[in-house]
């Protein structure tokens, strides 16, 4: 009787120490699985963090601007030498010598030249002229594109703002034909206390270089007012001369921006500091009573 009572604190000790062993045994596969879990987290962190670097690389260089083209026309023509001495004679006969070039900072994108003549025949009146020649060279430039869009452009609003002109009277706009890529021929009158001023604007885009011609004439002191027609087609006629003198300078090996890149950025000439709109702000009255 006594014997299983000594017996019952070694069972009890026995089971004891195998619930331990089994609760240990059950809790090492909960131990592995969590530090599995914890592996394969660190791995997979790891891969997301290569992938989005690799995104990063691949937005990167999606993103990353193409090169622009080269300009075609590297300079420009001296601007007081791109008309024949002929053509400035038919057109400021008074004057063909007195060609005075407009101040410019930069010759290789910007110049202008003008010359006056005034055809004085005392109390039987006089003849009146003024032609200004304009020259603005955009570059290409890795932030504002490709010279000749710029150019086209600049040539858009040439136009536009010949054709909206204060005070201008009939109005009248064509299109020129073999003056480059594009050129448009404008012509209004315009009424000064001098007198009825006839003035044509002719622009014209080469490549990357924009013409513009203004030439207005007047019949002074009683004299007849020169023939419209015969004003724009000479001023025509120049334009398109000038459009040569471009494509002279810059020689016939010109790769008209085909191909080449530019190899920096660089500033391309600024409309607002266009030595044309300087010309257009001449008042041809002005030179006139200066000469009458």
């Amino acid at each position: 009787m006594h014997q299983p009572a000594q017996r019952d604190p070694q069972t009890h000790q026995r089971a004891k120490r195998l619930h331990r062993v089994l609760v240990c045994a059950a809790a090492v596969p909960v131990m592995l699985i969590a530090a599995g879990c914890s592996s394969d987290s660190g791995s997979d962190g790891g891969a997301a963090k290569d992938t989005a670097g690799l995104g990063a690389t691949t937005s990167a260089n999606a993103t990353a601007a193409p090169p622009v083209r080269a300009a075609a026309y590297k300079k420009l023509p001296e601007p007081c030498a791109v008309l024949s001495k002929k053509t400035l004679t038919e057109l400021v006969p008074k004057g063909a010598k007195s060609g005075k070039e407009g101040t410019s900072t930069d010759t290789a994108s910007r110049g202008s030249c003008s010359w006056t003549s005034l055809d004085n025949n005392g109390v039987k009146g006089s003849q009146f002229r003024w032609l200004n020649v304009s020259l603005l060279r955009f570059d290409s430039s890795q932030t504002q594109g490709e010279g000749d869009k710029l150019a086209a452009s600049y040539y858009a609003k040439q136009v536009q703002e010949a054709q909206s002109v204060t005070g201008a009277k009939n109005v009248k706009s064509e299109p020129v034909a073999g003056a480059g890529a594009e050129g448009t021929a404008v012509r209004y009158d315009l009424k000064k206390k001098e007198g009825a001023f006839k003035q044509q604007t002719v622009v014209a885009r080469v490549e990357n270089v924009v013409v513009t011609i203004d030439y207005n004439g007047a019949g002074l002191a009683g004299d007849k007012t020169p023939s419209a027609d015969t004003l724009t087609k000479a001023a025509e006629k120049a334009v398109k001369e000038a459009v040569a003198a471009v494509t002279s300078a810059n020689g016939s090996g010109s790769d008209n921006g085909g191909g080449s890149t530019s190899p920096s950025p660089s500033k391309s000439a600024s409309p607002s500091a266009s030595p044309s709109k300087s010309a257009s702000k001449a008042s041809p009255s002005a030179s006139a009573s200066k000469k009458s």
